[in-house]
């Protein structure tokens, strides 16, 4: 009897994991393919300035910039590997950004 419980609380486990997986992947897909990258993702709702920069608040530094955005979407104060960074790039592109 032990035996059969645990094949099938690993077959279970096993299952959930795969679901799991499925769900993330099909998550990442939707949202890059609705967000996409680069300049024209960047939603023309955010605040600029005269200079066509990004009025936002930096998440690392907690601070009003006005930035330029590169044609992949990255502000120029942007530091790959940063968790501040990267989420902020990720809010840019969703127009979720704080800005001012």
């Amino acid at each position: 009897m032990d035996d059969r419980l645990e094949r099938l609380v690993r077959q279970k486990f096993r299952e959930a994991g795969r679901q799991y997986a499925r769900a993330r992947d099909a998550y990442r897909e939707g949202r890059e393919s609705s967000t996409g990258r680069g300049r024209d993702a960047v939603p023309e709702s955010l605040p600029r300035d005269d200079d066509g920069r990004l009025r936002i608040v930096c998440r690392r530094h907690a601070e009003r910039r006005a930035v330029a955005v590169d044609d992949e979407g990255h502000p120029a104060c942007f530091e790959p590997g940063h968790p501040d960074c990267e989420g902020c790039v990720e809010d840019v592109g969703d127009g979720i950004v704080e800005t001012w």
